[in-house]
């Protein structure tokens, strides 16, 4: 039996993965490769070079940064922790917030110092203090690429510094990117300053990323550049709700990799949006035969509750919701009882499952007995 929700919607369900197409735009990119994703479902809406493998200079710190949330939201390190700079630490050249050899700083500083300041000395003393040498620690982070199928990627330090052999791909900076700002918001907390101070107000740092100060709604991310690697840059940015992560490599000048930046992230915000899958969606109960309650009321699936949709596609949207008569018992939590598919000028954009909220047991003998007896004898029965 199908029963009918139609109209026009402010939501869109996604459940069968349907990914919005890449558009074949032409957009006015001048860097060598690029990449914007939307954050939450991991969706590509453009793509230029993206799996070629380039040095990432400092963007290799946002794998750095990933590792070190971990161990903070594991339990594992704190921000208050101090750690000891060593020799090697201090001898960091490049961006740096000048370490000395056995100087003491905070996890939470540190963390400042890599966001802001690019700090390769303060990336080298994370590094080494979660796992005692650098070449342990870039084990650890190509170990972390592999399980996020960056497959272009090998990492031979922590902080982005030319060695032979350390290369990634836009694409493969968009993955872990990804995985630290949506699993470990509280990165924000660094990402989006643009003035502090270090060492109790003696040390004054400003980010390298200017588009935290310039671009409506930025959040982050992590800027690079070397004179092999040119200017590289995952951005970070979210309006409305939709956060995108625009990837370039190898512009030739830093104000080209913003360039890019901003271009990629305004085709994102202007041609697309996230919505809420569970806005407007009220199915009726199921009927369970058999079942220690006579009904169950089915929900919408957590997993896919957000549809990324071309803007285009948003009117006229209809929605089916279609469900069993009834099921048997025992039905269990999560069970499928049916689904809503989302359709749009006759295009299917979206399937998303219906599932039992809770769990019915099956009536026991005795159960069912005394229910027979409450519909013959309710008179008896209430005596």
């Amino acid at each position: 039996m199908k029963r009918w929700i139609c109209g026009t919607a402010a939501a869109l369900l996604l459940w069968a993965m349907l990914p919005v197409p890449v558009r074949a735009v032409d957009l006015p990119i001048g860097s060598q490769s690029a990449l914007l994703m939307e954050k939450e479902t991991g969706q590509i809406l453009y793509a230029k070079n993206e799996h070629e493998q380039l040095e990432p200079a400092s963007v290799t710190k946002v794998m750095t940064l990933l590792l070190t949330m971990e161990a903070i939201d594991s339990g594992a390190l704190r921000y208050d922790d101090m750690i000891t700079a060593s020799d090697y630490a201090s001898s960091m050249g490049g961006s740096q917030i000048f370490l000395e050899a056995g100087e003491q700083m905070s996890v939470e500083d540190l963390l400042k110092g890599v966001c802001v300041a690019s700090g390769n000395d303060a990336a080298v003393a994370l590094a080494e203090h979660l796992a005692g040498v650098t070449e342990l620690f870039a084990a650890q982070m190509n170990n972390r690429a592999k399980e996020l199928g960056m497959h272009d990627t090998n990492f031979v330090n922590c902080n982005g510094l030319p060695a032979e052999g350390h290369v990634t791909s836009a694409y493969d900076v968009a993955l872990m990117s990804r995985e630290l700002v949506l699993h470990h918001p509280d990165i924000r907390r660094f990402t989006t300053i643009w003035m502090d101070t270090l060492r109790d107000g003696e040390s004054e740092i400003s980010n390298t990323n200017r588009l935290i100060r310039f671009y409506d709604g930025a959040t982050g991310l992590k800027t690079g550049s070397t004179s092999s690697a040119g200017y590289c840059i995952s951005a970070t940015a979210e309006r409305d709700g939709m956060e995108l992560i625009a990837v370039t490599m190898k512009a030739d000048t830093s104000n080209q990799r913003f360039e890019d930046a901003k271009a990629l992230l305004n085709y994102g915000f202007s041609a697309y949006a996230l919505l809420d899958a569970g806005e407007g969606v009220s199915p009726e109960p199921v009927t369970v035969e058999l079942g220690t309650s006579d009904t169950v009321q089915p929900v919408l699936a957590q997993e896919g509750r957000r549809l990324l949709a071309e803007r285009s596609q948003l009117a006229d949207v209809e929605r089916t919701v279609t469900l069993a008569e009834s099921v048997t018992a025992p039905v269990e939590a999560g069970q499928e009882l049916g689904h809503v598919t989302v359709t749009s000028g006759g295009t299917v954009l979206a399937t998303l499952p219906l599932l039992a909220g809770d769990s019915v047991p099956r009536l026991t003998w005795g159960q069912a007995l005394v229910r027979l007896l409450r519909a013959a004898l309710p008179g008896a029965a209430a005596a």
